[in-house]
């Protein structure tokens, strides 16, 4: 049992790593015809499925940068923020609460429409769907871990997995035995979080590395009518 949690929570990390950005890299210089997001929204552009679109992206945005901030703030800094472990808990609780409920019931709207439209079904790879139902089942997790975190508000996870985390991108050893007695459903939340970078590169989440950020800061482009 310890072998398969230093596999696990230390190895599989790194492996996961390994292929999401050779992998990216690779297919970005190899196949760069597949890399889109193959809308589909011209198949389907219903008002339920942009409102479907809208809750999930938001809420997925939100949740990644806040288990990024979470995870890798150092622990010495929560003073500095007018912060203890346990209020850093909470607050996480609530505002990723309020955004995994958004994500989680924009994800369920995109899945139903991605398994039952017709047409929209015909066009999807099983990739498209497998990647959908991976997050969904990530996000699920993650709502589950809301009332087991709520029998312990003094922060004491929080830090033990900010530690099994800020171990893992410092490539220092040990990160598996901060993990080794955490409830299940962290494990599991954990497990498919990395499992998602793993997948990365075969699936359509590549356009995340071509976000049109430049868009925000770009002059605007003004347009005349031609005089006849």
């Amino acid at each position: 049992m310890q072998y398969l949690n230093y596999l696990s929570f230390e190895i599989y990390p790194y492996i996961a790593g390994t292929v999401f950005l050779l992998g990216s890299l690779v297919r970005f210089d190899m196949s760069q015809y597949t890399w889109k997001t193959n809308s589909s929204q011209l198949l389907d552009n219903s008002a339920r499925f942009q409102i479907g679109s809208i809750l999930f992206h938001v809420g997925v945005i939100f949740l990644f940068f806040g288990h990024l901030i979470g995870l890798l703030m150092p622990h010495s800094m929560y003073p500095y923020l007018g912060l203890t472990a346990g209020g850093k808990q909470i607050l996480a609780m609530i505002s990723g609460g309020i955004a995994g409920v958004a994500a989680l019931v924009g994800a369920t709207i995109l899945l139903h429409r991605r398994l039952f439209h017709p047409r929209v079904r015909a066009h999807s790879t099983r990739m498209d769907i497998f990647i959908l139902v991976l997050l969904y089942m990530q996000l699920v997790l993650g709502m589950f871990t809301i009332p087991v975190s709520y029998q312990h508000l003094d922060g004491s996870v929080m830090i033990v997995l900010g530690e099994w985390a800020q171990h893992i991108v410092t490539f220092r050893p040990g990160a598996a035995e901060y993990v080794a007695n955490v409830h299940w459903v962290y494990k599991a939340h954990i497990f498919l979080g990395v499992t998602t970078f793993l997948v990365f590169p075969f699936t359509r989440l590549v356009h995340i590395w071509s976000a049109p950020l430049t868009y925000v800061t770009r002059q605007y482009q003004i347009v005349r009518q031609r005089r006849v």
